[in-house]
């Protein structure tokens, strides 16, 4: 008699979720806003709008494929540590305090921030386009006549700004209210200024919370929290303590009908696998299909490719 303890029967609950049976990646040569022009020896350089910038990629393991003369025409370069210290730029050019980027029929309005960003992550672009395709595909309805879209952690809001564009109504979160002033920027730079946007300058998951209570319900959620971060009112986040029942509030806002997730992750400790089984649990009671995997942007050439972020993404069966 064997002493191999047997596998536990599958519940119905967990065969609701139908997984991806590998991870994937989802690549993204850029747009015409935007393009990675090289990367090598722990660097990347990339354009922009109009402003090129050199900044630090630890993953850039390999050689650069231009010479020294094109990365010194960076406008700007910045020097810092982990990914997430505060670093400065060294500006060698003409590089103004903002400038407009294109983003398909939005506009994005680009900065060098303390942090190394610029306001927009071009490896979003798949997300984007998921999520356009998906309110696209919905089905209005007397009570809900247009895609309801919740983006938390929204940032500079250039998801909430395609949304908007798309007929979507926003609602957009963020903890910052330096970056909510950054995405109505955006929302004026798109010519959206009547678009039904919704800014909320909150905790994430108080105001998730809130929205159970109120019975709402929405089409899209984009969930692309930080590892760590604190609440307008110094409530503090911690992605692997959080994250899980953040998911569950969220799984409680979607709506019936065509619904759908998607969760980005920067956090270098995590992996796609694991965000992957979270999200599968956290929707295992509703039909559905999930993908995770990694966010990739490709060097204009074409040469080498750099992952960036992880993500795992939901849509329900219709």
């Amino acid at each position: 008699m064997s002493d191999i303890p047997k596998s536990p029967p599958r519940s119905n609950r967990a065969a609701a979720v139908t997984p991806t049976s590998s991870l994937m990646l989802l690549e993204s040569s850029g747009f015409p806003g935007y393009r990675l022009i090289d990367s090598g020896n722990g660097r990347k350089l990339e354009q922009f709008g109009a402003t090129i910038v050199d900044r630090p990629e630890p993953q850039a393991l390999w050689k650069p494929a231009l010479d020294a003369a094109r990365w010194a025409e960076a406008q700007a370069v910045f020097s810092g540590e982990g990914e997430d210290e505060a670093g400065k730029w060294r500006v060698q050019g003409a590089v103004p305090e903002s400038w407009p980027i294109p983003l398909k029929d939005v506009t994005v309005m680009g900065r060098l921030s303390a942090f190394r960003h610029l306001g927009i992550f071009p490896e979003q672009l798949p997300h984007w386009d998921w999520m356009l395709a998906a309110l696209a595909a919905h089905r209005p309805t007397e009570d809900v006549p247009k895609p309801r879209v919740l983006n938390l952690f929204a940032y500079t809001g250039a998801a909430s700004m395609l949304a908007a564009k798309a007929g979507a109504e926003v609602t957009h979160v963020d903890a910052s209210k330096r970056a909510i002033i950054w995405a109505k920027e955006n929302q004026a730079a798109s010519g959206l200024t009547a678009a039904p946007v919704r800014w909320m300058l909150d905790d994430c998951r108080k105001f998730v919370t809130r929205e159970i209570r109120r019975s709402r319900t929405y089409d899209v959620i984009l969930v692309d929290p930080p590892k760590f971060g604190r609440g307008p009112e110094g409530e503090v986040w911690n992605l692997f303590e959080d994250l899980p029942a953040l998911l569950q509030d969220c799984a409680k806002l979607l709506a019936q009908d065509r619904a759908c997730l998607v969760l980005t992750a920067y956090a270098i400790r995590a992996s796609a696998l694991s965000i992957g089984q979270l999200l599968a649990e956290t929707m295992s009671a509703r039909p559905g299909h999930i993908e995770s995997g990694e966010l990739v942007i490709r060097e204009a050439s074409g040469r080498n490719a750099i992952a960036t972020s992880l993500f795992s993404r939901w849509t329900s069966h219709a």
